[in-house]
């Protein structure tokens, strides 16, 4: 075969796949669907969470206090990441690795400031999917 007929060819072969579709469109379409949100594992019985309160700083940001019990001294009872919807903003409490030390008969104090939180008006203490605590914050005037 002749060296142009070659360049031809294969110039035509290029050409002829740039307009093919092999689904990639659609697949990164459906790829950018979120899929709903799964609740965390709750590592607490009803009776080891109790306490929760909800307040509004100087800087008007929430800060959600409560205790937890963690029954294994490897462990302690932390808040996670709040997230915030509208004016409601959302935290569970959860466990980390114990730093070497413990609570008084096991019972973690737990507190957490939700930064950006100046338009908060109600926080939910989520534990899974289960709902834990209600509180309300009023709005600084």
């Amino acid at each position: 075969m002749k060296p142009a007929l070659l360049i031809l060819a294969g110039t035509c072969g290029v050409l002829a796949a740039c307009g093919q579709s092999d689904g990639n469109a659609t697949n990164q379409a459906s790829a950018n669907v979120a899929e709903p949100k799964k609740p965390a594992y709750c590592f607490f019985k009803d009776e080891e969470m109790k306490g929760w309160a909800a307040s509004r700083d100087k800087a008007g940001n929430v800060t959600v206090k409560g205790k937890a019990h963690v029954k294994d001294p490897r462990y302690n009872a932390i808040l996670g990441a709040p997230t915030i919807t509208g004016s409601t903003a959302q935290i569970s409490p959860t466990i980390a690795p114990n730093g070497g030390y413990e609570a008084p008969g096991d019972w973690w104090d737990v507190k957490a400031e939700i930064p950006s939180s100046a338009t908060v008006t109600s926080v939910t203490v989520t534990c899974g999917a289960k709902t834990v605590a209600q509180l309300s914050v009023p709005v600084k005037s």
